[in-house]
């Protein structure tokens, strides 16, 4: 990698200006090493070609993560809990539990689920629309549909959702809640989890926890300890991310005219496509200042490897940047424009290969399905204030976003 005046990370500026910030970054090298405010030094790859190379090759790992060898290289202290979920395990055993996860969130099951998600997306607006004036999206929208959606492929009864919500935000939270409270927390779900998968082996239903709880009738035996930090990772990602998502896709299109009237003549049709370009481009869109410097969990080189050119030694970690890979004009034509026609978008917000996200699927569907309903029931919804972020958590949540209509 030669030297060169073109930073990483990059304080943040116009999205027009940080789109061309990571064009000249990529066209200059695949990958910036940076240290990070904790766990040390951690490679960050920036070309999107590079990113799928690194995340398709099993020589990179993450169990000294896991076992706590080595801390978590990020901007903020990794929680501990994630470290035990699925997301930390390497294969084999990576690939025996994800296989079965993947047979509960089948295609099949998502698109049964679609009409339940149509369903209480409208229930939402109609309480959106009784309740009249500015009405905050987040709270009343984009939160309760994927808990609502959660709740079902887990078999947890919707009038728990108020409790996933608080312990999930408890143990995103990397500040404003002491170690005793998060652990109170945990504690609390780990207690009903545990309850309701002895429930679940009981009486097994159509649902997640019972299709788990009965793989050993499939030669497939999965403990309760097994279970439980599935069951964790899908509570924390399951509805946060998929909530930023959709309160990302809705600002985004509240930000482009040109793109909502599009979106608006064919929402159904066009929200699969307008799904994938949130998911690229959305972050662009929020209507403020961009900076370069992120990426998803790290893995750790067993031996040395060489990807697209530059070393990664024995023992270094190693990186995904999807704000860069998402623009790398080598796979994506005109990378600074929200085209939510754009049909060849190989994005990788969701990751790639063996850890390419497992709600993908779901969080896929529910983003279509959020966007679509809430255009068709409100043509005329607009802003009523500018939205507020939360930067003191991990996934960094919109808590706010003021609409109207």
């Amino acid at each position: 990698m030669t030297t060169t005046p073109i930073e990483f990370p990059f304080a943040p500026r116009p999205p027009a200006e940080a789109v061309e910030h990571l064009r000249r970054l990529m066209a200059d090298r695949p990958m910036t090493k940076v240290t990070m405010p904790y766990g040390g030094d951690v490679w960050i790859v920036h070309r999107n070609r590079a990113a799928r190379q690194m995340l398709s090759d099993r020589r990179f790992v993450r169990e000294p993560f896991r076992t706590g060898e080595r801390e978590v290289p990020f901007f903020v202290p990794f929680p501990d809990f994630l470290r035990t979920t699925l997301q930390f395990e390497d294969p084999p055993q990576h690939t025996r539990l994800r296989k079965l996860v993947q047979k509960a969130i089948s295609p099949r099951r998502v698109r049964d689920m679609r009409d339940s998600a149509v369903a209480f997306a409208g229930e939402l607006i109609d309480g959106m629309i009784a309740r009249g004036g500015v009405r905050n999206l987040v709270a009343e929208y984009a939160v309760p549909l994927p808990i609502e959606m959660l709740s079902s492929l887990l078999g947890v009864p919707s009038s728990d959702r108020e409790k996933f919500e608080r312990w999930s935000s408890s143990t995103l939270s990397v500040a404003g809640k002491s170690e005793q409270e998060i652990a109170a927390d945990m504690g609390e779900l780990a207690a009903y989890m545990t309850d309701l998968i002895a429930k679940r082996r009981a009486e097994p239903r159509d649902d997640l926890l019972s299709s788990l709880a009965h793989a050993h009738e499939r030669d497939e035996t999965l403990t309760d300890a097994e279970i439980l930090p599935i069951a964790f990772l899908l509570i924390v990602g399951g509805f946060d991310n998929t909530a930023n998502f959709l309160t990302t896709g809705v600002l985004s299109l509240l930000r482009s005219d040109e793109q909502r009237e599009l979106f608006l003549t064919d929402p159904d049709g066009l929200a699969p496509t307008a799904a994938e370009e949130v998911l690229r481009h959305g972050g662009f869109m929020m209507g403020g200042p961009v900076g370069g410097g992120g990426g998803l969990v790290p893995f750790v080189a067993t031996e040395d490897v060489v990807i697209d050119g530059q070393l990664i030694a024995a023992g270094e970690a190693v990186s995904m940047d999807p704000g860069a890979a998402n623009h790398d004009p080598d796979v994506v034509p005109d990378p600074g424009r929200f085209d939510i026609t754009r049909t060849d978008n190989p994005h990788l917000m969701l990751s790639y290969g063996m850890h390419h996200c497992l709600g993908a699927p779901l969080a896929r569907m529910e983003l279509q399905v959020g966007l679509a309903e809430i255009f068709k029931r409100l043509p005329r919804l607009r802003l009523a204030g500018e939205p507020v972020v939360r930067h003191d958590v991990l996934t960094q949540p919109m808590t706010d976003l003021p609409v109207t209509w």
